[in-house]
């Protein structure tokens, strides 16, 4: 079983910056495919931006797209969500996810593992 904690969220101004951190357990981190995804109150969760085993590849949603960044240190078992230019509609609570085959570019429902999420509040 592999446990997901995620760290780094909080309140910031709009326009201003975040780095979020999602700390994974076990020996086989760098097997993953790994996902950032938000659900805002009365919405449904929805995939942000996600990142292939071995780092070469990262997608994102177009609403993230050139503000949003997202990378993984496998000797650290962490994967990082660098947020710049933050919005009003950015706010939401914050999950990351594994999906323990490694697709490329999973659905939602793809994704095994689930961390218990980081509140990023951004006021106007």
């Amino acid at each position: 079983q592999v446990q997901l904690v995620e760290s780094g969220g909080g309140l910031v101004q709009a326009g201003g910056s975040l780095r979020l951190s999602c700390a994974a357990s076990g020996r086989t981190f760098s097997w993953y495919t790994m996902g950032w995804f938000r659900q805002a109150p009365g919405k449904e969760r929805e995939f942000v931006a996600g990142i292939n085993r071995g780092a070469g590849t990262t997608y994102y949603d177009d609403s993230v797209k050139g503000r949003f960044t997202i990378s993984r240190d496998n000797a650290k078992n962490t994967v990082y969500l660098q947020m710049n230019s933050l919005k009003p509609e950015d706010t939401a609570v914050y999950y990351c996810a594994a999906d323990r085959l490694g697709a490329t570019d999973p659905p939602l429902r793809d994704y095994d593992y689930w961390g218990q999420g980081t509140q990023v509040t951004v006021s106007s």
